[in-house]
């Protein structure tokens, strides 16, 4: 019977930041980031509360029974506390302390857990004599079983058919001590697991931590260094205080063990314990017996909540040993565990597979190019995703684990990208607002300076007509022509204003831009001089595009007559429009070798009236009214220029244009 799945560590959404120590650190990919919180895949889960002890911003939550102990439990008065043996290392010289502390809690009984440890090492030792034909893989440890169950199925009849010391001690309590409620206190989190499986359920009532003891000594205000020593009640544990440390079991069972032994393994950590149980699945391993815990060692449980390191906790479990050494009547002790000699302490595993299928090198090949990884060279292996490698990370997304936003090099390639985008957005969009504002200003100046210049020059006209008909001197000519000139200069700069003032309204006719530039060419040539060079490479197959023809070739007489009267003073003057198309858009180029432009003068190219011709020589609207009939065009125009060398001008047009009936007469 497969047991009903229960979460015991959660994501305190709001406290979760995105930094992914939980992923990196989870052994099974149990954990899944959905947008931008780390989520906890229950079924996947063996709740070995690695990621709880990496987790910086406390934002996993442990599945507490810590109220109900407290409401329902206690107040009955019949409750056993069992204590893990690594509460010497997570109380350090206070762990005498503790059974008096349990007592005052209300705890009617205080017994190690290790004597359930001493009830189960003799069945290990018989278990390995008698089945020394295949790999034994022990069984005390749940995060261990409940990762062959899920992961490694083929290796479940490995397991030694032998409960836990929690689960042995608890039974024990059961039939010698009945009708009491039985609370484990422990640093392991993968214990809230263990007891609710049917293969054991029923013997211990609740799980707490060492973390949710302390949370009660705080609570409560108590001052355990106020309290007095007092030690636990029988029955009293033997060797089995050693089963928090590495090779404690083969210790306690009396399995011969040493450097050279190649019968026996033992193995701490959740690396080397994935290593081992993985090359036993591929039957690398010879040993007949492999003693694996996933922490290293119980005194690195992830809810042992203690400031020492490794080594320390060692030496304080060691000295509770040594000191409680002599303090166990051994002939009492023996007699004790023989007449435990029919105590059930065997149980059963369940194969639960949780391998979800491996994505095709298709698929994975396809995930990689969407974070832009498309050769080897490109995959960082940075680990920021939190998987060792980006093609683990890939093969994650497709077995639907993780998503492409984990990919920190990517989201800051995107988010550059966004960056970019924007302030080029923000620089149109200052342009915009600045040519409306212009526009509007210019129609009215030009609407009104476009009466009086026609009246100026209609009667200019007239005198000089007079005169001509007269004996008059001729300098009075002179000077009507200069006035008619003049007129007709700012006829013609209110001829601009108009039309860059203009609003947008577009006549929309199938345009050929190879057709536009090569009408201005042939114009240009009847007034170019020898020394001047023009080029047209036209690469677009006569295709047309949707446009307005007149404005169009107002752009591009704009960009010829600039390119020309900045090659004015060159010694070589050649001037080359390449045309070419895509699938979407036609690209014409526009290239001088004129004196190029500073760039300094680079962010004012397209504000109105800005020139740097000489006075007389231009408005400073050309490069304005070119910008805005490209855009409301739905184009792009882009200038590249190097002082000395030369300017290119980039426009990029689309062959269809969508735009909205405003713009359209």
């Amino acid at each position: 019977m497969v047991p009903t799945i229960k979460s015991i560590v959660s994501t305190i959404g709001q406290k979760c930041r995105r930094c992914y120590s939980c992923v990196r650190e989870c052994p099974t990919s149990a954990i899944r980031v959905e947008f931008g919180q780390a989520v906890v895949i229950v079924d996947r889960c063996i709740s070995c509360g690695h990621c709880v002890k990496v987790c910086s911003q406390h934002a996993k939550n442990i599945d507490s029974e810590l109220d109900k102990v407290i409401n329902e439990y206690l107040p009955n008065g019949n409750i056993i506390a069992i204590v893990a043996p690594a509460f010497a290392a997570s109380f350090p010289g206070q762990f005498k302390k503790i059974p008096t502390l349990l007592r005052e809690l209300g705890f009617k009984y205080v017994i190690e857990t290790a004597f359930g440890a001493d009830l189960i090492s003799p069945v290990y030792k018989q278990y390995f004599e008698n089945n020394k034909q295949k790999t034994i893989i022990s069984s005390p440890c749940p995060a261990v079983y409940n990762y062959i169950e899920k992961y490694y199925v083929e290796l479940v009849p490995n397991l030694a058919p032998i409960v836990s010391p929690m689960i042995a001690i608890g039974r024990y309590l059961k039939e010698n001590i009945p009708d009491n409620k039985i609370v484990f206190i422990g640093p392991c989190v993968a214990k809230k697991h263990e007891y609710e499986d049917p293969a054991v359920a029923g013997v211990i009532d609740a799980v707490l931590t060492f973390t949710e003891l302390k949370k009660i000594i705080k609570l409560n205000e108590i001052d355990l260094d106020a309290l007095t020593d007092s030690g636990f009640d029988p029955p009293y544990a033997n060797m089995g205080k050693s089963y928090p440390l590495a090779g404690g079991l083969l210790k306690t069972a009396d399995i011969r063990s040493d450097l050279l032994a190649k019968e026996v393994i033992v193995v701490e950590g959740k690396e080397k314990s994935k290593e081992i149980i993985g090359d036993i699945s591929n039957g690398k391993i010879k040993s007949k017996f492999v003693d694996i815990l996933f922490c290293e060692g119980c005194i690195n449980g992830p809810a042992i909540e203690s400031e020492l390191n490794y080594y320390s906790r060692r030496e304080y479990i060691i000295d509770y040993i040594d000191q409680n050494a002599n303090n166990v009547d051994k002939n009492v002790w023996k007699s004790t565990i023989y007449n435990s000699r029919n105590l059930n302490l065997s149980r059963e595993f369940t194969p639960q597979n949780k391998r979800r299928p491996m994505p095709s090198e298709e698929q994975i090949i396809a995930i990689l190019s969407k974070t832009n990884k498309f050769v080897k060279e490109d995959e960082l292996n940075c680990r920021a995703c939190g998987y060792p490698s980006c093609r683990e990370y890939a093969v994650a997304i497709g077995k639907g684990l993780a998503e492409e936003e984990m990919c920190l090099p990517f989201l800051i390639d995107k988010l550059e990208q966004a960056y970019a985008e924007l302030k080029e957005t923000q620089e149109h969009l200052h342009s915009a607002e600045k040519l409306a504002s212009i526009g509007q200003l210019a129609a009215g100046v030009a609407h009104e300076l476009n009466n009086p210049l026609g009246t100026i020059l209609l009667y200019s006209s007239m005198l000089k007509r007079d005169l001509a008909n007269s004996e008059m001197c001729s300098q009075k000519s002179e000077d009507l022509a200069l006035i008619i000139d003049e007129a007709k200069r700012c006829k013609n700069i209110v001829s601009n204003l108009l039309n860059f003032a203009r609003q947008g309204k577009l006549q929309i006719s199938s345009v050929s831009v190879s057709e536009i530039i090569s009408e201005i060419i042939r114009t240009v040539n009847n007034l170019k001089g020898e020394d001047e060079t023009i080029i047209f490479n036209d690469l677009t197959d006569n295709q047309t595009f949707s446009g307005d023809r007149d404005q169009i070739k107002q752009v591009f007489i704009n960009l010829i007559n600039n390119a020309r009267e900045s090659m004015e003073h060159r010694e070589k003057k050649t001037l080359t429009i390449i045309a070419d198309r895509s699938e979407e858009f036609i690209n014409i180029q526009v290239i001088d070798t004129g004196c190029g432009i500073s760039e300094e003068n680079y962010k004012k190219l397209f504000t109105p009236f800005f020139t740097t011709k000489k006075i007389g020589k231009g408005t400073g609207l050309g490069l304005a009214i070119a910008y805005g009939i490209i855009k409301m065009h739905k184009g792009d125009i882009h200038i590249s220029s190097e002082t000395n060398k030369g300017t290119t001008v980039v426009v990029k047009l689309p062959i269809k244009l969508q735009i909205h009936n405003s713009f359209m007469n």
